[in-house]
């Protein structure tokens, strides 16, 4: 199943750059680079096994494997906005997805959820 953009890639594109550059956090900059970003995943990691949360601005599911189809998934990953940018762009460095687990900006569960083999994804 193809990807459904909501984010022409232009704008995602120009507002990661904004948000990466600057450092903003104009709403719709932000909201912008994080969706962008979350489709990029649902189109490099396609599948259905993992549901990829940044709240307020977005969720896909993604990943190979076995699909959910009520309730909660059993594979979830929930991260702030700027942990998302950060470890997306490869601007949380090379143990990026590990020290932010670490520290608990990432709040992961299930067997699929680790994302490092995804990341960066730009």
């Amino acid at each position: 199943m193809a990807v459904r953009r909501r984010t022409d890639p232009e704008v995602g594109r120009a507002a990661l750059a904004r948000v990466l550059e600057a450092h903003t956090m104009e709403p719709d900059d932000v909201r912008d680079a994080v969706r962008f970003l979350l489709e990029e995943l649902a189109i490099q990691a396609p599948g259905r096994s993992v549901e990829v949360r940044v709240p307020p601005y977005g969720a896909v599911q993604c990943v190979a494997g076995p699909r959910h189809t009520r309730g909660t998934p059993p594979n979830v990953v929930e991260i702030d906005a700027m942990t998302w940018v950060a470890l997306a762009t490869g601007a949380a460095g090379e143990s990026g997805w590990t020290a932010a687990t670490a520290e608990g900006l990432v709040k992961a569960s299930g067997e699929r959820a680790d994302l490092s083999p995804f990341l960066p994804l730009v």
